[in-house]
């Protein structure tokens, strides 16, 4: 994100290890988070603690060496790794005398970059002024002015300074918005649901890869780009599979480790067509390292939203960047259950093609069975 001048803004990024195994990735993660909202990073201070300083969440010996670092370079922005009380907040503003964000106002700012339909404004609307409804008091006097800056995108500075009880009634508002929005979305998947079109969610750890696969299967054009977050907005489209007709597939938000819960309560109504899938298509980065964990984290708001029931097809991506064959695995019962690709390239794609047919044709089959047994109940008595 660039600023009024059209520079990217300078910030100093500060990790505390408190031991968790994922560190390093989620301090990977938060650099790229930076990059992704036009950040230029000049450094990252790091630290080790049991547990965090109620006050000032380093402590006061790292807060002073990230004060003296601020001072002598005049670094206009402080963000954290971690999600900061509203206290805390105030309190790192005060002693550091610059703004300080954390990783939560980090990934709404993304989210306000990247939000294009309706909803999806909407839902980072929401989002941020939930957010920052806890923080009104306190917060930096010039931040409605810095509109355009990291962390103070979206509501800007009228809803900044809106008191308590309209700031609740606009999130009123934007609730009634969404669920009307939400009516409508209905509607139309009822309408797919009386065609016995089967429904596919592509979901998975973002920067998987889902776009692309989406684009390469659909001949579709949305966004993508080697960035966190790239796409934010639910996109479906009816995808010809050879052998059992038409099915409906849809593109969705890619999830993260400690992704804000209020971020996907707010985008619960996008992720709907995740919650009504017949099938998941769970992209993985093979290339990644840390894929199991990524999968394992993808899996934890599945269950979130109430989709972690929904059959998953599991799809090993990027296999270009290894030594490895496009290939199709099977269970004990004959079931594809994972497929292993690229769809940059477009090798494997086929062994993914006949695992939509095959649950296409499954789903139907289901279907069928259950329209016969309607039938029979409904039957009148010889």
């Amino acid at each position: 994100m660039s600023g009024i001048s059209g520079k990217a803004e300078t910030a100093l990024l500060v990790s505390i290890d408190f031991g968790d195994s994922d560190y390093q990735e989620s301090l990977l993660e938060l650099q790229l988070l930076a990059e992704t909202a036009g950040v230029r990073v000049i450094g990252c201070i790091e630290g080790k603690r049991q547990r965090p300083d109620a006050a000032l969440f380093a402590g006061s010996g790292k807060v002073q060496e990230i004060a003296e670092l601020v001072e002598a370079r005049e670094i206009p922005l402080v963000i954290f790794n971690h999600d900061l009380s509203p206290a805390q907040m105030r309190n790192l503003a005060g002693a550091l005398q610059t703004r300080v964000i954390d990783r939560t106002m980090l990934i709404l700012d993304i989210f306000a970059q990247r939000a294009k339909s309706h909803e999806g404004k909407v839902q980072v609307e929401l989002a941020q002024l939930k957010y920052l409804s806890t923080r009104l008091v306190g917060m930096n006097t010039d931040m409605g002015q810095q509109k355009f800056a990291v962390g103070a995108r979206g509501p800007g500075e009228t809803q900044l300074e809106l008191d308590r009880r309209k700031l609740d009634k606009r999130v009123h508002l934007l609730k009634e918005r969404l669920e009307r929005l939400k009516a409508q979305r209905v509607v139309q998947r009822r309408a797919r649901d009386r065609n016995d079109v089967l429904s596919v969610s592509i979901v998975g750890y973002t920067n998987a890869g889902k776009s692309t696969l989406f684009n390469r299967m659909t001949k579709a054009n949305t966004y993508v780009a080697n960035q966190l977050f790239a796409t934010l907005d639910t996109t479906s489209r009816k995808l010809f599979v050879e052998g059992a007709g038409s099915i409906v597939i849809s593109d969705t938000v890619g999830f993260i480790r400690h992704l804000p819960h209020g971020l996907v309560a707010a985008f619960r109504s996008t992720l709907e067509e995740t919650v009504h899938a017949d099938l998941l298509v769970h992209v993985v980065d093979a290339s990644n390292p840390c894929c199991d964990d990524q999968i394992v984290e993808v899996n934890k708001v599945l269950a979130e939203i109430d989709a972690g029931e929904i059959p998953q097809l599991l799809v090993f991506n990027k296999i270009d960047l290894m030594d490895v064959p496009p290939s199709v695995q099977r269970d004990d019962y004959g079931k594809i259950t994972r497929v292993f690709l690229s769809a940059r390239s477009g090798e494997g794609l086929d062994g993914l093609r006949q695992a939509l047919c095959e649950a296409s044709l499954a789903c139907q089959k289901v279907v069928a069975l259950e329209n016969q047994i309607k039938r029979e109940r409904n039957k009148p008595w010889d």
